[in-house]
């Protein structure tokens, strides 16, 4: 027993100096927002420091850019994937496997290889400098990865609780709506968090897509913030920390099925 709670004391000390890696530059930033911007005067606790940099970054523009893109990316992506997992994991119609791979495909190719050919396509048909330049490309990538996350939920479920609904007369949406949605919604919900993270952080396709500016999105927003205040740390530190702010709240409220998601999906890989 003893040797066994020697390693299991060595696991928690390990884990302790990453979580303490990870958390310090996180609240160097959250203590530096809240410091005093006149140069030489020690003091802490300016929540005004908030509202400066959301009113001199214009961040509730950006912000609203950003909320409505995600809202748009993820909601598509998630409708697409659980239709497209659907019928790769429960149906598999001949020549689903190639199909799969073809949607692998989307996961492994960067947005860095296609963005400025698609720059190209998309103001072809006018749709630059507008939000569906910046979230098409994103659910587009986003389903590619939903694809692959629910494909492997809809393989995992019981063929006997499938049969058992058909038997009572389920149709294929019942199936789906009352019977496979409530069971897998810790898949789902990790894929929500994925998705929302993935589009929130992008910062090179709002860059392309909008070449005016009048589109930016809270990432690219606190990009040209810094460089408007290079030398206004702790107003940047601010604009920072609300920036991040949307993520750690959705994360917050939906961890406990986002870590149930993704344990499911370690145990079933």
């Amino acid at each position: 027993m003893k040797p066994r709670r020697l390693e299991q004391t060595f696991d928690y000390l390990i884990l302790a100096l990453f979580a303490a890696s990870a958390l310090t530059p996180i609240l160097y930033v959250l203590k530096m927002s809240l410091d005093s911007e006149v140069i030489g005067q020690d003091s802490w606790g300016h929540f005004e420091n908030y509202l400066k940099a959301w009113g001199q970054g214009h961040f509730s523009t950006y912000m609203t850019n950003s909320i409505t893109v995600a809202i748009v990316v993820v909601l598509s992506a998630l409708i697409l994937s659980i239709m497209s997992g659907y019928v790769l994991g429960i149906l598999r119609p001949p020549g689903s496997t190639p199909l799969f791979y073809l949607f692998l495909l989307g996961i492994m190719v960067p947005s860095e290889a296609i963005v400025i050919p698609l720059f190209f396509d998309l103001r072809t048909l006018g749709l630059t400098d507008t939000i569906w330049a910046i979230a098409l490309p994103q659910i587009a990538q986003s389903t590619a990865f939903g694809t692959f996350w629910m494909r492997s939920y809809f393989r995992g479920v019981d063929p006997a609780i499938i049969e058992a609904a058909r038997l009572d007369g389920a149709g294929t949406l019942r199936l789906i709506w009352s019977v496979l949605l409530p069971m897998g919604r810790p898949a789902i919900v990790t894929q929500i968090v994925l998705t929302f993270m993935w589009t929130w952080n992008d910062f090179l396709i709002p860059l392309i897509m909008s070449p005016s500016g009048k589109l930016r999105t809270a990432p690219l927003g606190l990009a040209f913030f810094q460089g408007q205040y290079t030398q206004g740390t702790v107003l940047l530190a601010a604009g920072a920390v609300l920036v991040a702010l949307p993520m750690v709240v959705l994360y917050l409220a939906l961890q406990r099925h986002f870590i149930a998601g993704m344990t499911e999906g370690a145990v079933k890989g």
